[in-house]
C-alpha cells in the first residue's frame, strides 16, 4: 500500500512541472508585446520598459522561469500589474466564495446523481430509466449560463425566493450566506449530476449482472441492502473517478457561474484579469486551478486503495 501511494504521489511531480512550464509560457505566447498592450497606446518608452521589467520580459525565458518557480516554492505568485498587490493576497481574498460554490455544487451533484443512477440501473429500460437518461442528455446539452439565467428568472424574478445576484460571507450569518449560494450551487451541481448519474447507472448495471448479486437476492436480502451494501459498494471505483472528473468540470463552471451571479470569487478574479490583461494574476489563478485538479486526481487514485484492497498488491 505504501509503495502504491508513493508511486502515485511521485507521478504528480512531472505533471506539476509541465503545468508550471505551460502556465509560465502564457506570457511569452501572448500576441504582440504584452508590456506595450498593458501600457496602452499613449504610453512612453519609459513606461513600457518599466512594465517589461516588472513582468521580467527583459530577461531570458529560463532565467525568468527559475525565478518565477522559486517564488512559487516560497508561496510568491508575483504582483498584479493592475492593482500592485501580491497575487496570493488577491486570490486569498476571493477563495471563500469559490470554495463554498465548488463544494456545495458537488454536494448537490452527488445528492441528485447517486440515487438517480442507482434507481435507473435497478429499473433498467423502464420509464424511470429513460427519464433519468433523458435528464443526463439534457444536462450535457445545456450550457451553464443558460441554466443559470433560467433559475434566476424562475426562482428570483418570478417566485422571489432567492436573491438575483451577489454574495454574503459566512461571517455575515449562515442564513444570508445560504440564500445567496443555493441557486448558483444547485444550477452548477445539476449539470454535473447528469454525468455522474449516467456513469453510476452504467457501473451499477455491470455489477447487478454478477453472480454474487443473484446469490444475495436468493438469500432473501432486501432490495435496499443488495443495491447499496453489495452493488453500489462494488461499483464505487468508476463512480468515484467520475466525481473527480466532475470536480474538474466544476472548476471551469465556477468561472461562468460566478460571472452570471456576480459572486466575487476566484473565477470572477480571472475574468477581470483577462479583460485587463493582468498576466501575473492570470498565471496565478490558472496555476491554482491546475494544482487543485492534480491534487484531486491524486486523492481519487489513492481512494482506490480503500475501495478495492486488491490494488495494494
Amino acid at each position: 500500500m505504501i509503495d502504491y501511494v508513493a508511486r502515485r504521489t511521485l507521478a504528480t511531480i512531472p505533471v506539476l512541472l509541465l503545468v508550471a512550464i505551460i502556465v509560465f509560457s502564457l506570457l511569452y505566447l501572448a500576441p504582440g508585446d504584452p508590456a506595450a498592450v498593458l501600457a496602452g497606446d499613449q504610453a512612453t518608452a519609459e513606461e513600457i520598459a518599466r512594465i517589461r521589467a516588472t513582468l521580467g520580459l527583459d530577461q531570458s525565458f529560463l532565467t525568468r522561469f527559475f525565478q518565477w518557480g522559486g517564488g512559487i516554492l516560497r508561496g510568491d505568485l508575483g504582483v498584479s500589474v493592475f492593482s500592485g498587490k501580491p497575487v496570493t493576497t488577491l486570490i486569498a481574498q476571493r477563495l471563500e466564495p469559490t470554495i463554498a460554490l465548488t463544494f456545495m455544487s458537488l454536494f448537490f451533484a452527488v445528492l441528485i446523481a447517486l440515487p438517480l443512477g442507482v434507481l435507473a440501473a435497478w429499473k433498467a429500460d423502464s420509464w424511470l430509466d429513460k427519464g433519468a437518461m433523458g435528464f443526463a442528455v439534457l444536462g450535457f446539452s445545456v450550457p451553464v449560463f443558460v441554466l443559470a439565467y433560467c433559475l434566476i428568472f424562475i426562482f428570483s424574478v418570478q417566485l422571489k425566493l432567492f436573491p438575483i445576484q451577489g454574495y454574503k460571507p459566512i461571517a455575515a450569518g449562515f442564513g444570508p450566506f445560504l440564500s445567496h449560494m443555493i441557486l448558483p450551487s444547485f444550477g452548477l451541481g445539476l449539470l454535473n449530476a447528469a454525468l455522474i448519474a449516467r456513469t453510476t447507472r452504467a457501473a451499477m448495471l455491470e455489477v447487478l449482472r454478477q453472480d454474487y448479486i443473484r446469490t444475495a437476492q436468493a438469500k432473501g436480502l432486501s432490495t435496499a441492502r443488495v443495491l447499496i451494501g453489495h452493488a453500489l459498494k462494488n461499483a464505487a471505483i468508476p463512480i468515484v473517478t467520475i466525481i473527480g472528473i466532475s470536480f474538474a468540470m466544476l472548476i471551469s463552471g465556477v468561472v461562468v457561474t460566478e460571472t452570471v451571479f456576480n459572486i466575487p470569487g476566484v473565477g470572477r478574479l480571472v475574468v477581470d484579469a483577462i479583460l485587463r490583461r493582468d498576466y501575473p494574476v492570470i498565471q496565478g489563478v490558472i496555476l491554482l486551478f491546475s494544482l487543485t485538479y492534480v491534487v484531486v486526481n491524486l486523492l481519487v487514485d489513492l481512494s482506490y486503495v480503500l475501495l478495492d484492497p486488491r490494488i495494494k498488491l
